[in-house]
Order: structure tokens, then sequence, then C-alpha cells
């Protein structure tokens, strides 16, 4: 083989490793999945800082008192339509339910293709929305809140993730990727900020922990 086609095929093979490499990062699932994007950790500090400290009560809790996965469009209940927001290639049947697709849990790395995997989750949980100022809140109020699409508050995750986490706030609980530590305080601050939601002090703490780091 002469230096020449030598040299052309060794360029035609590294166009089309470059090409495939960059394939591979279009098709990388994002790390903050499709959870609307929240504030910068500057803003979150700030409102922060701003945030009512007090000691949680969750006298009277019932989660039926969060009507939650209400029709957002034609057939289609909130869940469904966070399932086909942040799934890729996504499916579904005559009534809205996801027959296909494919589903990247930010908070563990994990990829599922059964929608049945995945729940979703209220980023900050309806009992520490209830200890932290729901209870005082109109039933109209507290379902606004279950089904926010607005605010970076409901995210498709791995089911047994969402299960482990259950009311956990961010002193006892943290996603296990690390990497989407700073998107997920910035998050929580940004609803609680928004709904006048109260922090507990070890929550305080934890989130201006966190918060230092991003």
């Amino acid at each position: 083989m002469s230096r020449f086609y030598a040299r052309r095929r060794f360029g035609m093979v590294t166009a089309l490793s470059a090409l495939l490499a960059s394939l591979a990062l279009v098709d990388a699932p994002s790390a903050s999945a499709a959870l609307p994007t929240p504030v910068s950790a500057t803003t979150a500090r700030t409102y922060l800082a701003s945030l009512p400290v007090a000691t949680e009560d969750r006298t009277g809790y019932n989660r039926d008192l969060f009507p939650h996965w209400i029709t957002q469009s034609g057939t289609c209940n909130t869940r469904e339509t966070v399932l086909k927001r942040d799934g890729s290639g996504v499916v579904t049947d005559s009534s809205c339910a996801a027959t296909s697709g494919s589903w990247y849990s930010p908070y563990d790395g994990a990829t599922w293709t059964a929608a049945s995997d995945v729940d979703i989750d209220h980023l900050v949980p309806l009992a520490e929305a209830w200890d932290s100022g729901a209870d005082s809140w109109t039933t109209s109020r507290r379902q606004a809140f279950a089904n926010d699409l607005t605010r970076p508050q409901l995210l498709a995750v791995t089911d047994n993730v969402n299960q482990a986490k259950g009311d956990q706030d961010p002193a006892t609980w943290m996603p296990s990727r690390t990497a989407y530590h700073c998107t997920y305080v910035r998050a929580w601050v940004q609803v609680k900020y928004y709904y006048g939601l109260s922090v507990d002090s070890a929550e305080k703490s934890a989130l201006q922990s966190h918060l230092a780091a991003c």
C-alpha cells in the first residue's frame, strides 16, 4: 500500500471514529433529564437565606389531601405527561399509557425500558410540604403543588430509589449520583421558595453545605 493511500485510509478511520464519538455524546443521557432548569446556585443561596426556619409538624397529614395525577391534556394525566417529557422514544396508547420507550434516572444513573419501573418523584415530597406549611393551604393549592410541571418539582426516576427516598429531606437523603447533587438542592430550594415553605435547621444546614459546593 502506498503512503498516499495509507494516509488517506488513516484519515478516513480517524474521521469515522470522531463521528461515532460525537454520536455517542448526543445519545448519552442528560444529567438533568427533562427537569425544568432550576435557578442558579447563587440565586438558590439567596432564596435559602430568606426561608423561615421552623420545626416540622406532620399532624393531620394524608396524601389524599394533595390531589395528584390530574388530567393535563386530553387523556394524559400528570404522571403520563412527565413520562413522555422525561423519556426517549416514548410510545403511548389511546389512553396515554406508555407502551414503550426508555427512561434515564438522574438519581442513580439507571436506564429503564418499562414505565412500570419508573416513579414520578415529587422532588419536595408531599409530606415534607405538609410539614413545612402546606397544612394551611387550600386543596386547590395543594393540587397545584402536587402536579406542578412548571417548577423543577416532578421527575421520572427509578421506582425503588424514589421509594427509598420516601419523605426525606436533604439532611437525611440525597441522590446516589453526586453529580446530581447541585441540581437537586437548587431545585429543592426553588420549589420551597416559590411556595413559601419553611425549612428545619438540619435541612437548612445540609442545603447550605451542598450549595457551597455548587
